[in-house]
């Protein structure tokens, strides 16, 4: 599994960007999950099972989608 990275930012297949807040542990399954905010003018939080962040974008589903990940880093922060 990929590494994911506090502080950076990730573009999502379908366009939007996120920076990663935290990895945080649920407290009923102990599952780590994602804490991300969306970039731009929503700033909306999300939280989202790492291995889903993590996820590879389903090809069959996306056929035209470039990306290999739902989420990939990018290499400047934006918004900072």
């Amino acid at each position: 599994m990929r590494d994911i990275e506090i502080g950076k930012t990730y573009r999502h297949f379908s366009g939007n960007y996120y920076r990663v807040l935290y990895i945080a542990v649920d407290s009923v399954t102990n599952n780590e999950v994602v804490v991300y905010e969306q970039l731009g003018n929503k700033h909306t939080v999300w939280v989202r099972p790492l291995d889903l962040f993590n996820e590879k974008v389903d090809k069959e589903k996306y056929p035209d989608v470039m990306q290999v990940y739902k989420f990939e880093p990018i290499s400047d922060n934006l918004g900072e």
